[in-house]
């Protein structure tokens, strides 16, 4: 309730008090409680908007009603006033003193009232304790004969050995016992309670006895099949404590020949016997199924228990008999002994459709080693066989290793691919690969099958070891070392024998590369959960794609030595003194000869596109590199040099385009192509256009090169060779158009051309690749000015190992007139030496 809210009763008497009958219709402005709503009793003097006419009419009349209710008021106040009487208000006081001391008095006689309530009940409640107490007294009288009475009767069921109805009584004098296993303090359920204790004794003993008579099938005392059975249902009754007792001198009993006979310092015991312990046991399983293990429930598993305690003898005497072997362990005897052990194992999970260690925990004791089963002894001594296998395949890889060319032989005619024509196919890979893996599946799917734990991850790292030395010391010896070949012809530059091989090894390193992880996926298949994720072979593939690396550059120096007499033929042509264009150039069509015999040569060779593609992306860096290295050293070039470098250009490209084929040719390619050789024309056809009037060919540069650097424009003065009076002069107009030209960048792809690069070759038989210049090359082959803003763009290039000392640091700014320190000293001196005196 707020605190604003009368009670109810309250309002109800003031409503009394006004005489306010509740069915009568009650102002809502008389509203009393909570419920008043001022909202509401507004809606109601103005419904709508035509009734805010009478706004002043209705604020009259509440006025008026205001006035009346406070003449009400007043006269209220005035009447009590008069009303008020102060005896009678004292009067009222001491009745409600009379009544609070009568309430008192109420609960005394209430309290004095249960009181004797309590008292007159109290002897009913002692004789329903009585009655309680009296009822549980004659059950547990009643449980007590029975209890005698059963046991009276067990005791005459066991001497008459009717152990059907001893195992239904005895379950009942257990149940019956249970419920007085609180009252032993009684003295006569304690004796009870100690003969029940004495009969399970009795018992036992009685039926160790008759199951031991029947084990050993003692003549004298003959026990049949059906007592035992019997006897079986008060086993289980008995507990399942005296159950594993009963199955464990069973099982001891059964296997006492077998500890007699397979000794480990008896020649039946040796290692070398081991099928015969095997043998042994299934015909003790057999006649045990067939005779004895009939009497025994299902649910004891018995035969799981035999197996189990046979399990245990036979992998402690394996373990005996491998530490006494020791270093005269053989392979042969391991592997052999192993593969009978295991063939065994797999016979005992056929036969009751079970994992074997499933079998030995469903059989686990305290005094047993569950879990493990006989194969498990061998496991510490396989690494004999992990040996072993690293001798095998340090033997065949030996050829290999001893600074002997890995050139393919010919292989058996029952292997050797034949094709068509019924010759023998070319060899795509090296053989020594695929023996190598051939091997590697055949060791590791016999290992698998006699261990998949700390032995096959044994394996696996010899394998991972394997796969290291022939990627570094077969794969990659072979690629670095040069391979002595007589040339096929006397004209060409290039060694077809290494080419070939150098192709052949790129594959084989695909192929180990593909089939290593191959290899790691089955090894995770077999190998054990604990050992998966140390199962890796992430570190040998990485080697063979070093490999591949190394061999594609071995291939790209190929390439490069057959192509360098033409561009040493570009450097060293007089370029001035041609006087007519007249075609392409003669070194243009040796300079595609050349190129197509390399390329046409591997293209069949390598199976993987992917390595082709990555070929012929820097195989055209190296020709566009070279040609601009060669231009550049052959300066001055003039217009007409200029114009048939163009043409000669035209040329390569033209070649280039061509190159992949069309089922190699990437996008990637193209663009990367068409943006190097747009640089070289723009460049070109600047040293073209005449120096005369300068303006214009200011104007020429400024739309080809699109920047405004000053080391750029000298540059293209330099290449075309022009003279240094003139040079001052067109220097001079340069910097004062372009301090207007506010659009134009700082740098360009200019900005990274070398002018003095390195002389066509390569030193010491070094690769030359694509990197090799002063010019940045990225490693897919965009081209030699991939790295800076093209021709006609205003953007600010991506970085450059050379060129203006600003170009670094152009990258999102714009170009500020005489932001060149070198520039503004330079033209500042030249006005200062032509101004008048």
């Amino acid at each position: 309730m707020s605190n604003d809210e009368l009670p109810h009763e309250v309002i109800l008497a003031i409503q009394r008090f006004l005489e306010i009958q509740p069915t009568e219709e009650i102002d809502r402005l008389d509203g009393l409680s909570e419920r008043f709503n001022a909202v509401e009793i507004l809606n109601d003097f103005f419904p709508n908007e035509a009734s805010l006419a009478h706004l002043e009419d209705v604020n009259a009349r509440l006025a008026e009603t205001h006035q009346e209710l406070q003449k009400e008021v007043d006269s209220l106040h005035a009447e009590l006033k008069v009303c008020q009487n102060l005896e009678r208000m004292s009067v009222i006081q001491e009745m409600i003193s009379d009544l609070l001391g009568q309430m008192s008095r109420i609960r005394e006689k209430a309290t004095e009232s249960e009181a004797v309530v309590r008292d007159i009940t109290k002897d009913i409640q002692v004789l329903d304790l009585a009655k309680k107490n009296l009822i549980t007294s004659m059950t547990m009288m009643k449980r007590l004969q029975m209890l005698v009475n059963a046991l009276t009767q067990l005791e005459d069921l066991i001497k008459e050995k009717k152990y059907s109805e001893v195992a239904q009584t005895l379950a009942a004098v257990k149940q019956i016992s249970a419920s007085f296993k609180s009252y032993t303090g009684v003295p006569r359920i304690n004796r009870v309670w100690k003969r029940i204790q004495e009969i399970q004794g009795q018992l036992k003993t009685q039926l160790d006895a008759d199951f031991d008579a029947f084990y050993l099938q003692d003549t004298s005392k003959q026990i049949k099949p059906s007592l035992i059975s019997d006897g079986c249902l008060v086993v289980d009754v008995l507990g399942p404590d005296f159950r594993s007792q009963v199955v464990e001198r069973f099982v001891a009993l059964e296997l006492k020949e077998y500890r007699r006979i397979f000794r480990t310092n008896d020649e039946a015991g040796q290692l070398d016997n081991i099928s015969r312990r095997f043998a042994w046991f299934r015909r003790l399983l057999q006649t045990h199924e067939l005779e004895q293990g009939r009497v025994f429930p299902a649910e004891w598993r018995v035969s799981w228990h035999l197996l189990a305690k046979f399990t245990e003898i036979s992998r402690d005497d394996v373990t005996t008999l491998l530490t006494k072997a020791g270093s005269n362990l053989t392979v042969k005897a391991l592997l052999d002994n192993l593969a009978i052990t295991t063939e065994f194992e797999q016979s005992m999970s056929k036969k009751w459709a079970t994992p074997f260690k499933d079998i030995l925990k469903a059989t686990d004791n305290p005094h047993s080693e569950p879990g493990k089963p006989i194969s498990a002894a061998f496991e510490p001594h396989m690494g004999i066989f992990v040996d072993a296998q690293d001798k095998v395949l340090a033997d065949m890889l030996a050829p290999h290793r001893k600074g002997k060319a890995n050139k393919p032989q010919p292989r058996a005619s029952s292997e050797a691919p034949v094709g068509e024509d019924g010759a023998a196919a070319p060899m795509t890979v090296l053989p020594s690969s695929t023996d190598l893996f051939y091997f590697y599946g055949q060791s590791l799917e016999q290992c698998a099958k006699l261990s998949t734990g700390q032995a096959l991850f044994d394996l696996c790292t010899l394998h991972k070891k394997w796969l290291r030395i022939y990627a570094e010391e077969v794969l990659s010896t072979n690629v670095k070392r040069p391979i002595i070949a007589s040339r096929k012809s006397l004209e060409s530059r290039v060694d077809l024998e290494l080419l070939k091989q150098t192709c052949l090894l790129i594959n084989t390193a695909d192929y180990c590369q593909t089939t290593a992880l191959e290899l790691e996926a089955k090894v995770k298949e077999k190998v054990n959960t604990e050992f998966k994720e140390q199962v890796t072979f992430q570190i040998e593939c990485d080697l063979f794609v070093s490999a591949i690396s190394t061999a594609i550059n071995v291939i790209l120096r190929e390439f490069e030595n057959n192509v360098d007499p033409s561009f040493i033929t570009l450097s060293r042509t007089s370029w001035p003194t041609i006087n007519q264009v007249s075609g392409p150039s003669p070194y243009t069509g040796e300079l595609v000869k050349c190129a197509e015999q390399v390329i046409e040569l591997i293209k069949p060779l390598i199976e993987q596109k992917k390595y082709l593609r990555n070929l012929f992306d820097k195989a055209s860096s190296i020709i566009l590199v070279k040609f601009t290295n060669s231009l550049v050293r052959s300066r001055p070039l003039k217009e007409i040099g200029a114009e048939q470098l163009l043409i000669d250009l035209q040329t390569v490209k033209a070649f280039l385009v061509k190159m992949p084929g069309e089922a190699l040719t990437a996008t990637s390619y193209t663009r990367s192509l068409n943006k190097t050789t747009t640089r070289l024309e723009a460049l070109l056809k600047v040293i073209v256009t005449p120096v005369d009037p300068p303006e214009g060919f200011i104007l020429n540069y400024t739309l080809l090169i699109g920047d405004a650097s000053f080391s750029n424009f000298q540059k293209i003065l330099d290449l075309k060779g022009t003279p240094k009076s003139v040079q001052d002069n067109l220097l001079d107009s340069f910097l004062t158009i372009t301090s207007t030209k506010t659009d134009l960048e700082s740098t360009s792809f200019l900005s990274s051309l070398d002018m003095d690069p390195p002389a066509t070759g390569h030193a010491g038989g070094s690769l030359v690749s694509p990197g090799a210049s002063r010019v940045s090359l990225p490693l897919g082959g965009e081209g030699i000015f991939a790295s800076m803003t093209g021709p006609g763009q205003s953007g600010p290039p991506t970085g450059s190992s050379t060129g203006d000392s600003a170009a670094g640091k152009a990258e999102n700014h714009r170009r500020e007139v005489f932001s060149d320190f070198r520039r503004f000293v330079s033209f500042g001196l030249r006005k200062d030496s032509t101004a008048p005196s």
